[in-house]
């Protein structure tokens, strides 16, 4: 049975009472430490103890740790955290565990955290004897630790934002829009941060830094703000829901739609940037940059469009272009026979320009899918080529299954902590939990297209599509009727493999069938952002900095959202709850670096 709410808050009271003693006052009794525990045990630390995104796993190696860092941090007592949601009843990742919101300070930090307790099962941990009402017979199962904000250095917020230091107002003097169309000259000094990349990723870290008072400077190449998503082809909307896909501060309004149009969601980029107060320049590329140690900043050259160059000295380089932005165009055998337009799906825009025309489209993920029924709709006849297995999912319920949580009575930030507070094991174990959901849920669906020769794949273990997006990017497809159209044979589907070569009027099997085409669409993604490390700052930076994105054999994402292999260079991409949730931690590392305390 499980605890009742007066039960969870009592245990956590006792769990804490033991913690405080044995890592804080380092005077445990007989056996404590042993017990706050599980052996199967995970702490996730987000720079409130280790100045780190880290996760450290099993019993001896988190004491160890804890040790160690409350000592050298200034580790204050946890208490519960009275303004979050009280210590209840849960289940994480499949396992039902008591889940209770904590504070504490560090020396440098106001802290807040996460333990999930579960009962204890070891028949030699059990409480006995005079010990049965001093010792816990509940341990910990995941703790989760993350810097608020540091002390002296709150965010321009709430009762912190600026007031001014008077009412009286200056009638002769430069007012709001003459201070903000000067700061963001900058005629006389450079920013301390260079953010290149003005998507979802760079306004959410952007706005991070300006509420710490980091001077940061946008650049992006496009000709407005939003330009990255108002640009794409003309139906496209986001996967997935409105509630999940708030920026940073600003909430979108909860009038708008389920699933955001493109222009929609470009028009609010205009205005987060103008509310915000960040500085931001479009038409403007940054071609190269070479660090000096010497002074501990960079060399970065920006070339605006109408050919005016600018060199500047930013002490760091965000990198927030999400992927790349360099098209990936593979060597596909006889194509260049093709005698119409090839374009890569960045180059494509609207299906109406190939009404009555025959076209091709290569690849199978989420932009495969869209531009393939976008050109149905427009009246083409469509061919789509499989390259890979693909992972499909039916955008409701299946694709939302991961994002239940943000649909329980809880605020945004509440979720996006809890979000934040798993590690890496227990969220690739509730991903396998959400993929076997979805094969369930879509099952009429998926049978559909393997009866017509989709080569279906559910990821790495079958952690499903979220784990593909996290470690490749790609390589699945949230349906909104692509498959049903390739499963009632209306979009034509074949396999790679089965293409012998392309005329100058499309492609032949080889069995002997002529596949026609006016045009041949390249939905084949982008390159790694390690291309685009190695095109900017070259290839010994790229070297140094290694692979970007996926886990390799750590528990965090490389390269993101923490120091990279070289000083000064930060990355941040992914989806909008990604960057809400990590541009928070990005920006205090950044801000601690200027401030000196690390």
């Amino acid at each position: 049975m499980s605890p009742d709410s007066h039960s969870c808050h009592q245990h956590v009271l006792k769990w804490l009472s033991h913690f405080n003693r044995t890592i804080i006052a380092g005077e445990p009794a007989a056996g404590e430490s042993t017990s706050l525990f599980l052996d199967d045990s995970y702490w996730r630390d987000a720079l409130a103890l280790t100045w780190q995104l880290d996760t450290i796993s099993g019993k001896a190696d988190i004491m160890a740790r804890l040790r160690h860092t409350a000592k050298k941090t200034g580790l204050s007592d946890l208490a519960i955290d009275a303004t979050a949601s009280p210590p209840q009843w849960v289940t994480r990742a499949g396992i039902d565990a008591i889940e209770a919101f904590v504070t504490f300070n560090t020396d440098h930090a106001h802290c807040r955290g996460i333990i999930r307790l579960r009962p204890v099962t070891d028949p030699d941990m059990t409480p006995s004897g005079d010990n049965t009402q001093s010792r816990p017979n509940w341990c910990a199962w995941t703790f989760f630790t993350a810097i608020e904000s540091f002390i002296g250095f709150e965010e321009k917020l709430g009762r912190n934002r600026p007031s001014g230091a008077s009412y009286a107002r200056d009638f002769r003097g430069p007012n709001w829009l003459d201070k903000r169309n000067a700061a963001q000259k900058y005629d006389d000094h450079d920013p301390a941060v260079l953010v290149v990349g003005g998507g979802q990723a760079g306004l959410s870290i952007a706005a991070r830094l300006t509420q710490l008072g980091v001077d940061t400077l946008v650049i992006d190449k496009n000709s407005r703000i939003g330009d990255n998503w108002r640009n794409r082809y003309h139906a496209l909307t986001l996967h997935n829901q409105l509630h999940v896909n708030h920026l940073p501060y600003m909430p979108f309004p909860p009038t708008w739609p389920t699933y955001i149009p493109k222009d929609m969601l470009a028009l609010w980029f205009e205005s987060y940037a103008a509310a915000m107060e960040l500085n931001f320049w479009t038409d403007t590329e940054m071609t190269t940059g070479k660090y000096d140690t010497a002074t501990a900043s960079w060399d970065v050259t920006l070339v605006q469009k109408d050919g005016t160059t600018r060199n500047m000295a930013p002490r760091h380089v965000i990198l927030a272009t999400g992927v790349s932005g360099i098209p990936n165009r593979p060597e596909i055998p006889t194509l260049d026979a093709f005698a119409g337009p090839i374009l890569h799906s960045s180059q494509y825009h609207d299906g109406d320009e190939w009404a009555g025309k025959n076209a091709i489209v290569i690849g199978c993920g989420n932009s495969g899918h869209d531009i393939s029924q976008d050109l149905f709709s427009g009246g083409a006849s469509v061919t789509m080529v499989q390259r890979s297995p693909s992972l499909v999912v039916n955008i409701e319920p299946s694709a939302q299954f991961p994002y239940r949580l943000y649909d329980e009575d809880r605020s945004t930030d509440e979720c996006d902590f809890i979000t934040t507070s798993m590690p890496l094991p227990l969220v690739k174990k509730a991903h396998q939990h959400f993929t076997k959901q979805s094969k369930q849920a879509d099952k009429a669906l998926l049978d559909k297209l393997t009866a017509v020769g989709f080569r279906l794949d559910f990821g790495e273990d079958d952690t499903g599509w979220q784990f593909k997006y996290l470690t490749r990017g790609g390589g699945y497809y949230f349906n909104v009727g692509a498959s049903d159209l390739l499963g009632d044979k209306k979009i034509q589907l074949i396999q790679n493999a089965d293409i012998d070569h392309f005329t100058a009027d499309g492609a032949v099997t080889k069995e002997g069938r002529h596949i026609a085409a006016d045009v041949i669409v390249l939905a084949t993604g982008y390159k790694p952002l390690e291309y685009l490390v190695a095109q900017l700052f070259g290839q010994e930076i790229a070297d140094k900095v290694g692979p970007i994105w996926g886990y390799g054999d750590g528990q965090e994402l490389r390269n993101m959202y923490r120091p990279t292999g070289q000083k000064g260079l930060w990355i941040i991409a992914g989806s909008f709850a990604q960057c809400r949730i990590n541009s928070k931690y990005l920006a205090l590392q950044i801000k601690a670096v200027e401030e000196n305390l690390i």
